[in-house]
């Protein structure tokens, strides 16, 4: 059993093997690496995402660098820089994503 079970519980049912190595792997064994803080592993983590254009994993990677130390204020300023690497379209969709996660955040006391 592992600690953390957010694989199994979003992808467990159809793909046991997939959660297997997200929660035992991923976020048991390499975020947990002490190379990097956690801290760091987030904001590296948004920026390929960004870069990636895969803004629906952004939802929980923005929550998640926030409940690892980044401020909402760095996140914002990643976003932008990214914008003359990644691309204008990306950056401004991660920022929708990001004013949604923030709202979120607020509503829920957070």
């Amino acid at each position: 059993m592992t600690g953390w079970t957010g694989g199994q519980d979003s992808v467990g049912d159809i793909a046991p093997a997939l959660a297997h190595y997200t929660d035992a792997v991923l976020f048991d064994e390499v975020w947990k690496r002490p190379e990097l803080a956690k801290r760091d592993r987030s904001l590296v983590t948004v920026a390929a995402l960004v870069t990636l254009g895969a803004v629906e994993q952004l939802r929980f990677h923005l929550a998640f660098a926030r409940d690892n130390g980044a401020t909402e204020a760095e996140l914002v300023e990643a976003i932008t820089h990214l914008a003359f690497y990644a691309g204008w379209p990306r950056a401004m969709a991660a920022i929708g994503m990001a004013r949604e996660v923030f709202a979120e955040a607020d509503a829920a006391g957070s």
